[in-house]
């Protein structure tokens, strides 16, 4: 018989946590995600100590790392839908990038790494990053019963802001410790980990429908067709293309306009982390009392509104950082409470066989309206000063929430029925 202790520890973790196939989803997600943000620093890192990369150096070897995402994540979406390996393509993904990455302290090691193989590596991480988190998404859907989405997704989002939290920390402190390249070692390690975990279950994936003649464009109808989905789509890419405009110039006006340390900027970014695992954990609480649609509303709005704050900013250090760090935890709360409602409704909305494939699209909504918002916020930061532009990013983003108005999406108050 458990005692006490043990029954009341057991009882605190989240029922799924104790549903052993989704634990190892869970936890192989977890690392690879993790395993993706030390990647993030340790990479550039390595440029700089081990090449002295310049500035532009740097932005190449970035761009080269989310570039996938803009050329392949439509079509991805396509190739998994008619594979319907989920499981598998995890794997693979997996396993790619562990030997890539293991090519960067081989050739440290023999003196022969180079920036273009750098490029090469972030390249191909990033193609192989995109297709982990399409299946990811998609194989959600099938080891969570359907009612349990909502809590699904928080942990699943909760751990991946975890490892965005937590990971760029870990990847600077081995690349102190070890020096750039060889980090990257440990980096391999959890991939080779994520991988042997999702090899220990075997979740019953749906058959994968014939591919028609018009199976790339099918998840694009369906979007289309799907009033609830349309609106989100448009109200993601509005509010990420205004969040990249205010992300793009929030550092320079903390450091410029406001005189805050760097090291109070880091605790400004660290406090946006944290206010979106505490988003994680109570989007569930939150979708019982305001129904699923009024969940997502409500962090639609406090998403990009507790920013207002930022270009309100003024007066001595302590204040001005108070403010920063109130306006990023809300918004960090708020992106969580909106991120989570929305993407469980988008699961249960879309048939199995089209869900990589709206994945890949929303995707390509989505991380195609980030290089125009930086291209935006720059130019406007220049013309018409940190301040000014920061209040049209904010406002901007509130009013990304009028996408959602007309929609069926604000007075939804469960999880939908799939569509046809």
């Amino acid at each position: 018989m458990p005692s006490t202790t043990q029954r009341r520890v057991r009882d605190r973790i989240p029922p799924l946590l104790r549903q052993t196939t989704f634990r190892r989803y869970w936890t192989a997600q977890s690392i690879s995600y993790l395993g993706d943000q030390i990647t993030f620093v340790a990479l550039p890192l390595a440029a700089v100590l081990a090449l002295d990369a310049s500035a532009a150096e740097l932005g190449v070897l970035s761009a080269a790392a989310s570039l996938p995402n803009l050329l392949f994540s439509l079509y991805a979406g396509s190739l998994i839908d008619r594979s319907g390996r989920l499981r598998a393509t995890m794997i693979v993904a997996d396993l790619v990038r562990a030997l890539v990455l293991v090519t960067v302290p081989i050739a440290y090691w023999l003196d022969v790494m180079t920036l273009p193989q750098l490029y090469v590596v972030a390249f191909v991480t990033g193609t192989f990053g995109m297709l982990f988190s399409l299946c990811a998404n998609s194989l959600l859907a099938v080891v969570v019963p359907r009612e349990q989405l909502l809590s699904g997704n928080a942990l699943v989002k909760g751990s991946y802001n975890f490892s965005f939290a937590a990971g760029p920390g870990i990847g600077g402190g081995l690349v102190q410790i070890l020096s750039g390249p060889v980090a990257i070692v440990l980096d391999v390690f959890s991939f080779i980990g994520s991988a042997l975990l999702l090899r220990s279950f075997s979740p019953d994936e749906p058959r994968p429908a014939p591919a028609g003649r018009r199976h790339l464009r099918e998840g694009l109808r369906f979007v289309l067709r799907t009033p609830v989905l349309l609106a989100k789509f448009f109200a993601d890419a509005s509010l990420n293309f205004f969040y990249t405009i205010y992300f793009t110039l929030l550092v320079l006006y903390a450091v410029e306009d406001l005189q805050l340390s760097s090291g109070l900027v880091g605790v400004v970014i660290a406090a946006g982390a944290v206010g979106a695992m505490a988003g994680a954990a109570l989007t569930t609480r939150v979708s019982r009392s305001l129904g699923v649609g009024g969940a997502f509303f409500l962090g639609a709005f406090l998403y990009p509104g507790a920013l207002v704050l930022v270009p309100l900013a003024h007066g001595p250090v302590w204040l001005a950082a108070t403010l920063l760090i109130v306006a990023e935890f809300v918004s960090g709360v708020g992106l969580m409470v909106c991120d989570i409602s929305a993407t469980s409704i988008q699961l249960a909305l879309t048939p199995h066989r089209l869900r990589a494939r709206v994945q890949g699209a929303f995707m390509l909504f989505n991380k195609g309206s980030r290089p125009l918002g930086a291209l935006v916020g720059g130019a406007l930061g220049s013309w018409l000063g940190l301040r000014p532009t920061l209040w049209l990013a904010t406002l901007g983003g509130v009013v990304s929430i009028l996408f959602i108005l007309p929609s069926p999406l604000r007075r939804m108050k469960e999880l939908p029925a799939e569509a046809e």
